[in-house]
């Protein structure tokens, strides 16, 4: 092992009880993720007892060069995988120094909704299926996929084993292993229908929770990727032509569509959200257009439909919450790169305050 190993993987635990506290944050394109570590005199569990810091918006496209701080506000805090040890990850959003949230603060309106008693009876859990394309560093194309050129067709791919199928599963174990150490509740990993296509989901997790941790799931895998010297893309169409598109379906249920006569208040809250359409998909990423087309697994973009079983749809119901009448649903629409705090409260807003 080099001394530039040993250095990186040094336990500061044998020397000091200070700690390093990685603070998290994210960017003014709404998907650029940022973070800068400062020290701390000892172990921190509780987000309220983290001091808060700026940074220089201005450099983020989040403030103007002559009023360029910005305020960071610790929410969430994660175990570090990376510095281990009592280190941590610390999950922020960011306001100005008169203590309003900037623009590109979504974080602050989802917890207004999900902190609204009538959502937090319901106690509303998501789980989320975040895919991802793993990226040639340099060139904007797949890794394993030829320069300029293109493997066999989609197929073998999907939960494909072998060395020409399973392209980069070393970074999305490595992820995987990651997430569980931090405390994220990632629920599973596969491989899917484009060859260096990957996903992983996380929940259920209730609320707003459920935002802060695939935000930090994907600052993990951009991390995981930058050792790697490979790139992540979240764009939801990243190779045009016969090829699937990238998603983050959003699974979701409330405490009634739950119990017993579930599927009726299901029933209900799809169509409230027919009603809402052409709001819930300028709301779920950019570039949405390019993968909703009604083909490749999605619905057409203009039109709103749900079915049982149908991965051409909208919206879709499992077999199993329509046998037992009661669970949850699944929203195809969000692209890989929505806002998780966005699409999560809005689904909310929408089916419990609609």
């Amino acid at each position: 092992m080099s001394l530039l190993s040993d250095l990186v993987n040094l336990n500061l635990s044998d020397t000091t009880k200070q700690i390093i506290a990685e603070y998290i944050w994210i960017g003014g394109s709404g998907m650029d993720i940022r973070s800068k570590a400062r020290t701390l005199p000892g172990p921190v569990s509780d987000p309220s007892k983290l001091p808060k810091w700026n940074y220089d918006g201005s450099s983020t496209g989040q403030a103007a060069g002559d009023n360029s701080e910005v305020i960071l506000y610790p929410q969430a805090i994660f175990r570090d995988p990376f510095r281990r040890g009592d280190n941590i990850l610390v999950m922020c959003d960011a306001y100005t120094p008169a203590g309003d949230p900037i623009p590109t603060n979504k974080r602050h309106n989802a917890s207004k909704i999900f902190s609204h008693p009538n959502v937090a009876k319901e106690v509303p859990w998501y789980g989320i299926e975040q895919e991802y394309t793993l990226m040639q560093k340099g060139v904007n194309w797949p890794i394993g996929w030829p320069i300029g050129g293109f493997p066999g067709p989609q197929g073998p791919y999907y939960c494909g084993v072998g060395a020409d199928k399973a392209i980069g599963r070393d970074i999305v174990d490595a992820h995987y292993k990651a997430c569980l150490y931090a405390g994220i509740s990632i629920s599973g990993v596969n491989g899917e229908v484009m060859p260096g296509q990957w996903e992983f989901q996380v929940g259920p997790v209730e609320g707003i929770s459920a935002g802060d941790q695939v935000w930090v799931a994907r600052y993990l895998l951009e991390r995981i990727t930058e050792i790697s010297g490979v790139n992540v893309s979240f764009d939801p169409k990243p190779v045009p032509g016969d090829w699937n598109g990238a998603g983050a379906h959003c699974n979701y249920s409330t405490k009634t569509m739950r119990n017993d006569g579930g599927l009726a208040v299901i029933k209900k809250a799809i169509e409230k959200l027919q009603v809402k359409h052409k709001e819930h998909i300028a709301a779920y990423g950019e570039g949405n257009e390019r993968r909703l087309t009604g083909k490749h697994e999605t619905a057409d973009i203009n039109t709103f439909s749900w079915g049982v079983a149908n991965r051409g749809a909208s919206v879709r119901v499992g077999r199993d919450t329509e046998k037992e009448g009661k669970g949850y649903f699944e929203d195809r629409r969000p692209a890989s790169n929505m806002d998780p705090y966005v699409v999560t409260s809005m689904i909310a807003e929408t089916t419990i305050l609609g």
